[in-house]
Formats: structure tokens, C-alpha cells, sequence
């Protein structure tokens, strides 16, 4: 069976038609140490100080050393089995907000 030209184009065309691209945007980090309840992320180039990291095992850290390359954030609650190379994630209630709660201005 051979092909011309212009069945190879309607058949291109066909399927890039009925190609479902599905992405999702995140930023995610990974643990690059640990130690005494601190830990340093890599790859959380967006998060801001005070903004809230999400754990493996439901729990977070708060980002407070902001550096080029890395982020250390104190871990709140245990830590022991946290290790090198686990996924971290920003926490955000919705996207493009912050953790944060904002100071009350004059303005309400």
C-alpha cells in the first residue's frame, strides 16, 4: 500500500486534530538537606518568604531563607523522615495568590 502526499498530510492533520494536550502548572522543588528541622529546596523558584511548602506526609514548611539557587524553609512538625531527594510543592490556596495573609491597610 503506498501513500501519496496528500494522504500523509489529511492523516497528520487527523491526528494532531484529536491530540488532547493536558498540562498542569506547578511549582515543585526538591529537598536537597536536612537538618534540625530545617530544610533547603531546590526548584521553588517562585515561592516567596513566609509562603507555606507542601510535605510528603501532610505537612508543611514555612519558606524563610530565599537564596538564588536554593530556599530554606523551617519544617513544622516532625522531620526525621524527611530525606534528600523527596518532592516538595508551593502551597497556595489558589492559583496566583500567596500563602500570605495580607497586613490590613487603611483600606480594609
Amino acid at each position: 500500500m503506498q501513500l501519496n502526499s496528500t494522504e500523509i498530510s489529511e492523516l497528520i492533520k487527523q491526528r494532531i486534530a484529536q491530540f488532547n494536550v493536558v498540562s498542569e502548572a506547578h511549582n515543585e522543588g526538591t529537598i536537597v538537606s536536612v537538618s534540625d528541622g530545617i530544610i533547603r529546596v531546590h526548584g521553588l523558584a517562585d515561592v516567596m518568604q513566609g509562603e507555606m511548602i507542601a510535605l510528603p506526609g501532610n505537612r508543611y514548611a514555612i519558606a524563610l531563607n530565599l537564596e538564588r539557587d536554593s530556599v530554606g524553609a523551617v519544617v513544622m512538625g516532625p522531620y526525621a523522615d524527611l530525606a534528600e531527594g523527596m518532592k516538595v510543592k508551593m502551597h497556595r490556596p489558589y492559583p496566583g495568590s500567596s500563602s500570605r495573609p495580607r497586613p490590613a491597610g487603611p483600606r480594609g
